[in-house]
């Protein structure tokens, strides 16, 4: 007499739970050959890290204890370097100028830039809406030398600006702009605030791509006008990129070199001076190599305490 087999009586096996583990398991096990793939892909841009950036680092904080001319024996002297940047009004005035630079080359930029990039939005022709940004990303192509350069020829005595001011009856005003000591430091600004214009203008013009179109339309049905909007919709939609032209421009200004160099050369006096040009100056003017690297470490170190707490602001997050 046969016996019926129960086959229901059997349990059924959970698939989908073995598969579940078994992607967990592999998971967890380390992918050796994958890592090893990764660290040669990596390893140029890392090699080239290192002796291009993380080594010049390096030993400019190490001249920075040194009394040494670049050439003969080099004397340890602390910290004196870094108090005589502190205590010199030469030096601690170059870094003074470059902070005054942060509102010509970073804040009047990024605040004419929001207007102006959300006019442009507005433009309905796109062959006019692209003509005017490459129009105002033109001069962030321009290298800073040559820019510096063609704006020293127009703030000269004789120069463009001044045949303006002549020619609509304001020749009084008219004076060689970057040669005195009372207006040399604006016209600097003045040509960092042209370079930075465009970049800011194209970066938050593409941010504004990404916010959601129907904001816009619910505050207009609401009866929010042009400004309102700007302010409480544009602007908090841009956050991340107000912070990458903050950091972009602020860093520009702290470490200005070619436009002050080739402009006026941190005069007249040093009514232009900033760090950049005094280190170029201290090292391979004056001998000082160890002054000037005690400079640009001070320099940097102050970059990334304006950058660092301004970046945790942009983003929202607490600063300790």
């Amino acid at each position: 007499m046969e016996v019926e087999k129960n086959d229901s009586a059997l349990p059924e096996p959970d698939i989908q739970g073995l598969q579940i583990k078994h992607i967990e398991r592999n998971r967890r096990k380390p992918n050796y050959s994958l890592a090893i793939a990764s660290l040669l892909f990596l390893l140029p841009a890392l090699l080239f890290y290192i002796v291009f950036e993380l080594w010049p680092i390096i030993q400019t904080i190490w001249y920075s204890f040194y009394n040494w001319n670049g050439i003969d024996v080099s004397t340890f002297i602390g910290l004196q370097n870094y108090k005589t940047v502190f205590s010199d009004p030469e030096l601690y005035g170059s870094i003074i100028h470059a902070f005054i630079l942060i509102v010509p080359f970073s804040f009047i930029p990024i605040a004419i830039g929001l207007v102006m990039a959300a006019l442009i939005k507005e433009i309905k022709s796109g062959a006019v809406s692209g003509f005017a940004q490459v129009c105002l990303f033109l001069p962030r192509v321009i290298p800073g030398a040559a820019a510096a350069v063609a704006w020293t020829w127009m703030l000269a005595d004789q120069g463009t600006m001044n045949q303006i001011l002549r020619g609509v009856g304001l020749g009084r005003f008219a004076r060689a702009w970057l040669g005195q000591q009372d207006t040399a430091l604006a016209a600097v600004g003045v040509i960092g605030f042209w370079l930075q214009l465009g970049f800011c203008i194209v970066l938050l013009l593409s941010g504004m791509g990404g916010i959601d179109q129907s904001l816009y339309e619910a505050a207009s049905l609401d009866g929010a006008g042009w400004w309102r909007r700007l302010f409480s919709i544009t602007i908090p939609g841009l956050r991340g990129q107000i912070g990458v032209c903050l950091t972009m421009t602020i860093v520009a200004a702290l470490a200005s070199f070619d436009v002050v160099f080739m402009s006026t050369q941190g005069g007249p006096g040093y009514a232009t001076m900033v760090p950049g040009v005094e280190v170029y100056r201290l090292a391979f003017t004056q001998q000082s190599v160890g002054l000037a690297s005690a400079l640009a470490v001070a320099l940097m170190v102050l970059v990334l305490l304006v950058v660092g707490p301004l970046q945790r602001l942009i983003n929202g997050k607490r600063v300790d």
